[in-house]
């Protein structure tokens, strides 16, 4: 039943990062018609009704030091990074904030590693992070994907990842409240839409009706809200509570992977042999974390 458990979870985890791995390309687009907190505000709306819809009761949390942890997600998972993260690809380019994202399993072994139990950390976890990067950067640098620093975007990004990663570890804490997850992340939901509310007056929130409508548009919200939010976050969250912190996390290393092998499906691009080696190299990182992460588990359980 463990094994079950743990192959679903990595299921999840893939199913998600698949999901993730394109976004980029749909915030992008939107972008051009709408400000970063319309964008965010519509597709969590979105999300929050479809997951009511999917599990219509409403979560009663058993301890008001439990809401903390869901209110805390709420603007870290929710409201800070998809803002910092949506911010950012207003001023550098989307495969910098990619790239950048992908350091988040980093900074979210550090956190685990000092906050949750069990989730300890050996030399191959850092080896395979190395391995990652390495292969990250190959593929920002394979062809048209050339990395330009912009100092505002990029610690934007760094903030972004940072801030996830803080985020994952909450989930890791919330799973074990043995909540629904939909009614969990419905939740953590609600508390990221109260968070934006401020953010709505400061910087505008005026969609255009015209643009809401255009189909391409409608389109990627739908994505955004429906796939990216719903869907993803329960997944996510799921893969959390049956595989970790660290070690669904390390799945992010993908993102750019998925990102490049999408744009040569969608857009047809030309996949070069240094993307190639890119892939290879990010692929054999999350490869040799996950196995150091196998071994640690074994080691506990003996």
């Amino acid at each position: 039943m463990n094994r079950r458990k743990e192959i679903t979870g990595h299921l999840f985890a893939f199913i998600t990062i698949f999901i993730w791995g394109t976004t980029f390309i749909s915030t992008k687009l939107l972008l051009e018609a709408f400000s970063p907190i319309e964008i965010l505000f519509l597709r969590f709306i979105i999300g929050f009704m479809v997951l009511f819809m999917a599990y219509p009761h409403w979560l009663k949390v058993k301890e008001k030091k439990q809401e903390l942890y869901f209110a805390a997600a709420g603007l870290c998972g929710v409201t800070l990074y998809y803002l910092l993260e949506n911010i950012a690809l207003t001023y550098t380019l989307a495969s910098n904030v990619g790239v950048i994202i992908s350091i988040a399993p980093f900074f979210t072994a550090a956190f685990a590693h000092r906050f949750l139990d069990g989730e300890k950390l050996r030399l191959q976890f850092f080896i395979g992070f190395m391995l990652a990067v390495s292969g990250i950067f190959l593929l920002s640098f394979s062809g048209s994907s050339n990395l330009q620093l912009n100092p505002l975007g990029d610690i934007l990004a760094v903030l972004a990842a940072v801030v996830w990663s803080i985020y994952s570890v909450l989930t890791k804490k919330i799973s074990g409240f043995h909540y629904n997850t939909i009614q969990a992340t419905r939740r953590v939901f609600f508390y990221g839409l109260v968070f934006m509310l401020p953010a709505l007056f400061l910087f505008g929130f005026e969609p255009n009706l015209k643009q809401l409508l255009q189909p391409v548009n409608w389109f990627n919200i739908l994505f955004l809200g429906l796939g990216a939010s719903a869907l993803c976050f329960v997944t996510w969250n799921s893969a959390i509570k049956m595989l970790g912190a660290v070690k669904t996390s390390v799945y992010i290393y993908m993102v750019p992977v998925i990102t490049v092998i999408t744009s040569v499906i969608v857009l047809h691009e030309t996949i070069t042999s240094m993307a190639i080696l890119g892939i290879m190299f990010t692929l054999a990182g999350l490869f040799l974390s996950e196995l150091k992460i196998s071994i640690k588990q074994k080691e506990l359980q003996e």
